[in-house]
């Protein structure tokens, strides 16, 4: 039984006639008639009974009707909602963003656009430092990843950059170089605890860091960990520490915490988004394109 045996009944069924139905269905009567007893075969009992003006469904022609007369439908729902999900239109996107790319204004236009753009397609998103999103990507849980790109990327993965940031320095709100208008030295800091995620979890942004103080003449005193950067400000304005983060940081207003520019050079960090190679799943593409155009415009 095929789904056009289906369409043949309904239109019998709905017409009580077999010249109609076959008009309605733009075939010959002789062909129809010959679809319709294949298909009373295939069941085993008729469907139709002959009267004077055309025909009428018998008792398991009607139970036969109740239980396809959706079919068609369904079946067209079916291939429409299999067509969107190829286009990346519908499903489910699982993304993966290293904590302080959430304050970067690329992503979250690009969210806003990809939302706009997709509005059935379920945005999942995992909060995580970047190690933990590459083992996401690499074991199947993600789709695609913001990280800050490290040397653990593996061959499995494609990275594609999309900006790069400057450092600035977060201080508590009563340290002596808060009021500071000009921008400050990174050898100011150098007596300094400075307040960083380990290096297992996020290693670009911790190598970043210590790179920049030792090229600057210092090996900064390591103080207090913080996995996330929102722990990170917390303990900045318990004055336990400085810290350094990416500029976009700064857009967050936080209590007892105050944001500086540091003087040239100015260390940067990288942004990234990763995925697996050779991964065909069309809602991440529509993601990347998206992201990667937006990026252009900062």
């Amino acid at each position: 039984m095929e789904l056009r045996h289906i369409r043949y009944f309904l239109a019998i069924a709905e017409t009580r006639n077999f010249t109609r139905a076959a008009a309605q269905l733009g075939m010959g009567q002789p062909p129809l008639s010959l679809q319709i007893k294949d298909l009373e075969e295939e069941i085993g009992t008729r469907l139709f009974h002959r009267i004077p003006r055309g025909v009428e469904l018998t008792e398991a022609g009607m139970a036969f009707f109740e239980a396809v007369r959706t079919l068609p439908d369904q079946a067209q729902m079916a291939i429409q909602a299999a067509r969107k999900a190829g286009k990346g239109e519908s499903g489910v996107l699982r993304l993966g963003i290293t904590g302080t790319a959430a304050f970067n204004p690329i992503i979250s236009e690009s969210i806003r656009q990809f939302q706009y753009n997709y509005p059935q397609v379920v945005l999942s998103l995992e909060e995580c430092y970047s190690s933990a999103l590459v083992s996401g990507l690499e074991e199947g849980r993600l789709d695609a990843a913001i990280i800050r790109p490290t040397r653990i990327l593996t061959d499995n993965l494609e990275v594609h950059d999309i900006s790069t940031e400057e450092l600035i320095v977060a201080l508590p709100k009563g340290h002596k170089l808060a009021t500071r208008e000009q921008p400050i030295l990174l050898t100011e800091l150098r007596h300094e605890p400075m307040i960083m995620t380990p290096r297992a979890l996020a290693l670009s942004l911790y190598e970043s860091i210590v790179t920049a103080c030792r090229e600057a003449g210092f090996d900064p005193v390591i103080g207090q960990s913080a996995q996330q950067i929102v722990s990170t400000l917390l303990l900045v304005s318990a004055d336990m520490g400085v810290s350094l983060v990416p500029k976009s940081v700064g857009l967050m207003a936080g209590r007892g915490v105050v944001f500086r520019p540091l003087a040239a050079p100015v260390p940067k960090v990288s942004l990234s988004i990763a995925y697996r190679k050779n991964s065909t799943l069309q809602t991440m593409q529509n993601f990347t394109a998206i992201l990667q155009q937006v990026a252009l415009q900062y």
